[in-house]
């Protein structure tokens, strides 16, 4: 009997419990190896991964957001900023800094932009990178301008310098798995409270679900989890710059969730690997590396409409039918505010 709920808790957790246990594989990368493109491509990944969990977590609310490489920017520069002025090196200092100080940053800018909906969300995120980037070139006394802030010290983790290759990773590793953990929690206990406010927010409000604390609650933990994949980029380049958080770059983090699957974090996973890797071995092609990387986008979009991840679930479903259990009345949106009062 007690083993049940256990069973119940993993079946319908699978897909975070399969994001954090993938995440975790990149541990056993510097055990098994020691080529350097390895490792930059893994650090890619992972740091691709982190920032796209914070698109997912936007779109469970059914938001899309520009807005990731503004608190990239300020999570980084902030763990930059510690290293080379205070000479702050612990990573689990670092991490809770460059988690702490967006989150905190969301908090005003989440007043102002999360009344709008659709495409004027969509277009003052995207403003608001613009405007970041351009404070972050004006600011050379703060930010080091066009030459950034260089020569990041060596960050430490309980004394010991992780100053090679295998330490870098290792950082991204753990930024990456905070990242996942964080995320699987909060979409998981939040699960039907943001299904509501993606199905129908107008009548989750209407029915008594406070959507402003959800949404906001969600766009502060999506801003932590951004600035921890800015601290993890800083840590590779050993260098903050502006052109690092670049307005665009939010597209790429957009495709990445998409292609994998917006409705499923795993989808993050899968699209921010599956992406990341491409365009690293369509590189290597030249000036028709962009347009290879531009068809795999088409093709893909065309072919799983769901995203990959949800593109998979339909296939198994077709090859393993299931006696599927009738809907729980706690997903609907008047289930869900009946349980808040």
């Amino acid at each position: 009997m007690g083993r049940f709920p256990v069973r119940s808790v993993c079946k319908a957790n699978a897909q975070e419990i399969a994001s954090i246990l993938l995440i975790a594989c990149a541990f056993v990368i510097p055990v098994i190896g020691d080529n350097p493109l390895a490792y930059s491509l893994a650090n890619q990944v992972l740091i691709a991964i982190t920032a796209t969990f914070s698109v997912y977590i936007m779109l469970r609310m059914n938001l899309l957001t520009f807005a990731v490489p503004t608190f990239m920017a300020v999570g980084g520069y902030t763990a930059a900023i510690c290293g080379l002025r205070y000479g702050i090196t612990d990573a689990i200092v670092l991490a809770t800094l460059s988690f702490a100080m967006p989150a905190l940053l969301a908090l005003p800018l989440g007043a102002l932009v999360l009344r709008l909906r659709g495409v004027y969300f969509v277009l003052v995120t995207f403003v608001l990178t613009e405007i970041t980037e351009l404070v972050l070139f004006e600011m050379p006394g703060f930010t080091g301008g066009s030459n950034g802030l260089v020569g990041m010290p060596v960050v430490t983790l309980f004394g010991f310098a992780l100053a090679d290759n295998r330490g870098v990773l290792l950082v991204s590793a753990g930024l990456a798995l905070l990242g996942a953990i964080i995320t699987a929690v909060v979409t998981s206990v939040f699960r039907q409270h943001f299904a509501a406010i993606e199905e129908n927010e107008l009548l989750a409000q209407s029915l008594g679900l406070v959507v402003w604390h959800y949404k906001a609650f969600g766009f502060l933990i999506a801003a932590g989890i951004s600035g921890l994949a800015g601290f993890a980029l800083v840590n590779m380049l050993l260098t903050a710059h502006p052109s690092s958080f670049s307005p665009l770059s939010s597209v790429n983090y957009i495709a990445y969730a998409i292609i994998g699957g917006k409705s499923s974090m795993l989808g993050a996973v899968i699209g921010g690997t599956l992406l990341v890797v491409a365009a690293e071995v369509f590189s290597a092609r030249g000036e028709y590396s962009q347009f290879l990387f531009g068809l795999l986008i088409v093709v893909i979009v065309l072919v799983a409409k769901e995203g990959i991840v949800g593109a998979l679930t339909q296939v198994l479903n077709r090859l393993m039918p299931a006696e599927r259990p009738k809907e729980a009345p706690s997903l609907s949106v008047s289930t869900v505010t009946e349980g808040q009062r």
